[in-house]
């Protein structure tokens, strides 16, 4: 089952923080990826809020993580494919940065391989999903919400 969207605002450390910190630099916003929900991340949600006529609280939920994902596919490069492979290496229990995607921006193969898998997994338990290799809405959500670890 699909796990609800992760809510995390200013103070937050670790998952789903990077993830988070790869989709603003997408958008063009000059933030570290560190982990840590500084001012610097904030006042980049804040600015992704105020331009998309969200409420700019700083907080980010279900609303906030919707404007800031984008669909991705094999071929595909920049910070958003960055931040897919951030969510595999999250997940990722071997203990072998090697067993799941690098953190490349490269929407490969390997990259491929992960989403195909992850998706037939989500199958198994909601028949709707499409095992395409396509990060789509339904994926993010998924890959966010910490459903299934490898």
């Amino acid at each position: 089952m699909v796990q609800p969207w992760p809510g995390i605002r200013r103070g937050d450390k670790a998952h789903p923080v990077p993830t988070l910190q790869y989709l603003l630099r997408e958008q063009g916003r000059v933030v570290l990826v560190d982990g840590e929900f500084g001012p610097r991340t904030d006042a980049a949600v804040r600015a992704v809020q105020h331009e998309r006529h969200l409420v700019e609280d700083g907080m980010v939920g279900p609303v906030t993580w919707r404007a800031l994902i984008a669909t991705r596919r094999r071929g595909d490069r920049g910070e958003a494919v960055r931040a897919v492979q951030e969510e595999f290496q999250f997940r990722n229990l071997s203990g072998d940065p090697a067993r799941a995607p690098r953190v490349d921006g490269v929407f490969g193969p390997i990259t491929d391989g992960a989403v195909r898998s992850f998706q037939h997994a989500l199958h198994a338990d909601d028949p709707a999903v499409t095992v395409d290799g396509v990060v789509d809405h339904r994926v993010w959500q998924a890959l966010l919400g910490g459903t299934l670890v490898f």
